[in-house]
C-alpha cells in the first residue's frame, strides 16, 4: 500500500433538486484520527455516515469538513407573526396620550424584530432526504480527492525518507572506518595516558591505569552503536516498502536512531568520528521531522 501524508485539501459541490451544496474538506497532522464536521441546520443526519466513510478511509490527522447547503429558485415565504404584532399594537396603544410623539407608520412597525417571518417555502420530506443522499456521495467524492492528494504527497516524503536513511546508512560506513578505532590509534591513546598517569605521580598506580585501559577501550568500541544503526535502518526503509500507516512505527525508529546517533558522537575519540556523529544527528533530525507529516 501507498503512504499518505497527514496533510491535504479537497472540496466538492453539486446539486440536488432544489439543494446547492458544497463540501470543504482539510487535514493537518495529529497524533491520531481527529474528525470535526461543521453542517448547517437540519441536516445533522448525515454527520453519522460521513463520519463512518471517513474513519473507513484515513488513520491519522485532524480532519476539518464543513458543509454549506443553500435553496435555489425558491421563492421566500413571507408571514407575519400575529401574537408578536398584537403585543405591540397593544404596547403603543398604552402608550398613545402618555407620549408626545407621532402616531407609528405601518412601515415601522413592520420592521421590528420579530414582526415579520421571512422563511424558504415548505420543502417536502422526500426531497430533503434526497439532497441528503446525493450530499453524503458528494462528501465521498471530496474524501476520495483528500485521500488522493494525502497519497501524492506521502510518495514524496516517502522518497525524501529514503534518501535520508541512504545517507545514515553512508554516515555508519564512515564511522565504521574512522581512524579511531583502529587498533593502533587505541594503542597510541593508551600509551599516552599511560605516560600522563606516571608524570603525574612516582607512585604507579596500577588500578588506576587498569581503569583508564578499560575507559579507552569503551570509548573506542562502538560496534553496538553501528549494528543498532544498520537494523533500524533496514527495518526502517522495509516499512516504507510495505507502505500503508507506518507513521507511528517510522516514529519510533527516528528516536532509535536518535538516541544511537548521541550515543556514538559521545564516544567519539578523533576528530573524523565527531564529525561523522554531528552528521549523523542532522540527518536523523532531517529524518524525524518529515515523519511526522505521515500518517
Amino acid at each position: 500500500m501507498a503512504l499518505s501524508s497527514m496533510t491535504g485539501f479537497a472540496r466538492g459541490q453539486g446539486v440536488a433538486g432544489t439543494y446547492a451544496w458544497n463540501w470543504e474538506i482539510k487535514s493537518v497532522n495529529a497524533k491520531g484520527l481527529d474528525l470535526r464536521f461543521r453542517l448547517p441546520g437540519g441536516w445533522d443526519a448525515i454527520e453519522v455516515p460521513a463520519r463512518a466513510r471517513a474513519a473507513e478511509k484515513l488513520s491519522r490527522g485532524t480532519v476539518y469538513a464543513n458543509l454549506t447547503v443553500t435553496r435555489q429558485g425558491v421563492q421566500p415565504a413571507v408571514k407575519i407573526n400575529e401574537p408578536v404584532l398584537a403585543a405591540v399594537l397593544s404596547t403603543l396603544k398604552g402608550l398613545s396620550g402618555k407620549v408626545d410623539a407621532a402616531p407609528p407608520s405601518l412601515d415601522g412597525i413592520l420592521s421590528l424584530k420579530g414582526v415579520i417571518e421571512v422563511s424558504d417555502a415548505d420543502e417536502r420530506e422526500e426531497e430533503h432526504r434526497a439532497a441528503e443522499t446525493a450530499i453524503i456521495a458528494g462528501f465521498d467524492q471530496a474524501l476520495a480527492a483528500l485521500t488522493a492528494m494525502r497519497r501524492a504527497e506521502g510518495d514524496v516524503i516517502g522518497r525524501l525518507l529514503s534518501a535520508r536513511l541512504n545517507e545514515i546508512a553512508g554516515l555508519a560506513a564512515r564511522a565504521e572506518t574512522a581512524p579511531g578505532r583502529k587498533p593502533e590509534a587505541i594503542k597510541a591513546r593508551l600509551a599516552e595516558q599511560v605516560a600522563n598517569l606516571l608524570s603525574a605521580s612516582e607512585r604507579f598506580d596500577s588500578d588506576r591505569l587498569h581503569q583508564e585501559a578499560i575507559l579507552i577501550a569503551a570509548k573506542a568500541d562502538i560496534r553496538e552503536e553501528l549494528d543498532r544503526l544498520a537494523a533500524h535502518v533496514a527495518q526502517a526503509k522495509k516499512l516504507l516498502a510495505d507502505g500503508a500507516a507506518v507513521g507511528r512505527k517510522l516514529d519510533f525508529l527516528a528516536q532509535e536512531l536518535h538516541r544511537e546517533s548521541n550515543t556514538l558522537t559521545a564516544k567519539a575519540n578523533d576528530l573524523e568520528l565527531t564529525n561523522v556523529g554531528l552528521e549523523l544527528k542532522s540527518v536523523v533530525e532531517q529524518f524525524r521531522e518529515q515523519v511526522q507529516n505521515l500518517e
